[in-house]
């Protein structure tokens, strides 16, 4: 389990095909930290250590991860967040986040509004269903607070500290981006669509 309060930003150094999978390597300080087999928040998408670190974190990308998710973009040079998983004793920041990204979303939109940046993503409508003002949402790895949703996407405010210490700022028009809705609203919404059929949207 994580939080979305991105830990470190890393570089990625290649990405090697192998088959129908790839290899991710990312140079991060985190890599004196870790171990095989430890799990890591790349991007919002829960990754497994591959190999011993050294100076470089190593994962393994299946097929389906880089085609439904963000992940299958990384190109040498890319800025990634990355957050370890949560310690049980560890002061809980952010939001439940799982890792397991629920869709790739777009950025439509940038606008600033004084010192803040207003961020709009468009996503399915299943995803947007998920969404409400002021919940939780992962975008690419971060816990962010929706400002407004639509049918088709919803917005976010990003503070100064935000764009300073994650790759959000990075993300240009267009770009794909992991995305994770609430656990606790899924639980929410599906208890309620057993319970309730015929409010189901």
């Amino acid at each position: 389990m994580f939080t979305g309060i991105v830990e470190a930003v890393g570089e990625v150094v290649s990405v090697t095909p192998r088959g129908e999978s790839a290899r991710i390597a990312v140079r991060s300080p985190l890599a004196r930290e870790l171990k095989l087999g430890e799990s890591v928040a790349l991007n919002g998408c829960c990754l497994t250590i591959a190999e011993p670190p050294a100076e470089e974190l190593l994962f393994d990308a299946i097929r389906e991860t880089l085609e439904k998710t963000a992940l299958g973009d990384l190109e040498k040079g890319a800025r990634v967040n990355l957050e370890r998983a949560m310690a049980a004793s560890a002061r809980f920041d952010g939001h439940i986040v799982q890792g397991h990204v629920d869709e790739a979303g777009r950025v439509r939109e940038w606008k600033k509004r004084g010192a803040d940046v207003q961020l709009f993503v468009q996503t399915s409508r299943e995803f947007a269903g998920q969404c409400v003002p002021k919940g939780s949402v992962t975008v690419q790895g971060v816990s962010l607070t929706i400002v407004g949703v639509a049918d088709d996407g919803f917005d976010v405010a990003l503070i100064p500290h935000t764009l300073e210490v994650t790759t959000l700022g990075d993300l240009a028009t267009g770009a794909r981006v992991n995305l994770e809705a609430d656990v606790l609203g899924k639980y929410v919404r599906k208890y309620l669509e057993r319970v309730l059929p015929e409010r189901r949207a």
